[in-house]
């Protein structure tokens, strides 16, 4: 790290006299905190902060207000939460930008952009602008009134600001240039755009489908990268056609993993890393770019699950476990599992927390030398 000049040392004081009570009432709330994490006055984390784009696998609560079904603030989501609070997170507990963030030291809980009266703490270490359902294809989110790719960029250039507002105009450059940007979606665009509506598979091959989204992604990467990203994990898709709900509308009697959904995350994956290859080796293009495959670790989950300890592994614990998901996955009017944690799925399209856990140890062990500033 560069030697702070003495303005800098004045900026870094002021911040910390705002930030240490609210620091030190919460590590005597749950002391996990993102200097507890760490650990206080021994060593400060490598990556200063976490910031999160996609969808509902990493949307903490950003839809909670919005005029839209997509909407997890109500039981039985939460229901392993701290509190047993349903956040807005698309599980029984944390999501896998909470667990990245705890892995990369940085704090427990990456909070919503929306919703919230964010701490200093919140803004210095990263917020996710992630919003349930949205994808690369700009018809998806106005499909179910949700957030855009690009609206979440223009949050993060609200956040930016107040984030100097706080820390002053250096020391913001300082946390967005060590900063890990956590990229997630694509799932909704292939399960529920093309697949489930037809407004894209009348018009589209599975392949020329796949190239609209690469469209997407490859704008949305260079707009990430423009605001000053210098690292962006990008999580690929998982076999699409495994998850439950989608084992129950295309995969037959027996509910077997469907094959064209599958296919069509494969091809996805192999045609995005070949576009993240040629961005990182792009003249002047100044982010480093980490893919992130999930594909296998959730086709062993999904199709092998007993190995983990895993008892059903293409049902969801929420009802019938084959279709229930969002305002259909609600505790007032059905049944929820009694053991989650022989659940691979919480509701018929979002892994449980104990299957986000391994999911992200996966990426950990695969990757994690790649995910350091």
């Amino acid at each position: 790290m560069r030697r702070l000049r003495l303005q800098q040392v004045a900026v870094i004081v002021a911040v910390l006299a705002v930030v240490r009570p609210a620091l030190c009432r919460e590590l005597q709330n749950n002391g996990t905190t993102a200097v507890a994490v760490a650990g206080e006055g021994k060593r400060s984390p490598r990556t200063t902060a976490v910031i999160v784009f996609g969808d509902s696998i990493v949307d903490p609560g950003n839809n909670n207000n919005l005029h839209t079904q997509i909407k997890a603030n109500h039981p039985p989501y939460g229901k392993d939460f701290d509190g047993h609070v349903a956040t807005g997170r698309f599980s029984n507990g944390l999501v896998p930008s909470d667990l990245v963030a705890q892995k990369l030291h940085v704090k427990k809980l990456v909070a919503p952009w929306l919703n919230v009266d964010h701490t200093p703490e919140d803004l210095l270490t990263g917020v996710s602008f992630a919003s349930g359902a949205t994808g690369y294809d700009p018809l998806t989110p106005k499909i179910v009134s949700v957030i855009t790719l690009e609206q979440q960029l223009d949050y993060f250039d609200e956040y930016r600001g107040k984030l100097v507002a706080i820390a002053g105009e250096e020391e913001a450059e300082r946390i967005i240039d060590g900063a890990f940007f956590f990229v997630c979606a694509g799932t909704d665009d292939v399960a529920n755009t093309y697949f489930t509506t037809p407004f894209r598979i009348l018009e589209y091959d599975i392949p020329s489908y796949v190239d609209l989204l690469l469209v997407g992604v490859d704008k949305f990467l260079r707009s990430v990268s423009a605001r000053g990203a210098k690292l962006i994990g990008f999580v690929g898709l998982p076999p699409i056609g495994c998850v439950p709900s989608q084992r129950t509308v295309g995969g037959g009697f027996h509910r077997r993993c469907e094959p064209k959904r599958n296919y069509a995350a494969q091809l996805y994956n192999s045609r995005v890393q070949v576009l993240i290859n040629g961005l990182n080796a792009e003249a002047g293009f100044n982010t480093r770019i980490v893919y992130l495959g999930i594909y296998d670790i959730i086709q062993e989950l999904a199709e092998g699950g007993e190995r983990w300890g895993f008892t059903e592994t293409t049902r969801g614990c929420c009802g019938t476990g084959l279709i229930e998901v969002t305002n259909l996955c609600d505790s007032r009017f059905m049944a929820v599992c009694q053991d989650v944690s022989k659940h691979v799925f919480f509701d018929s399209f979002h892994p449980t927390e104990r299957a986000y856990k391994i999911i992200v140890d996966y990426i950990w062990d695969t990757y994690g030398y790649l995910l350091q500033p």
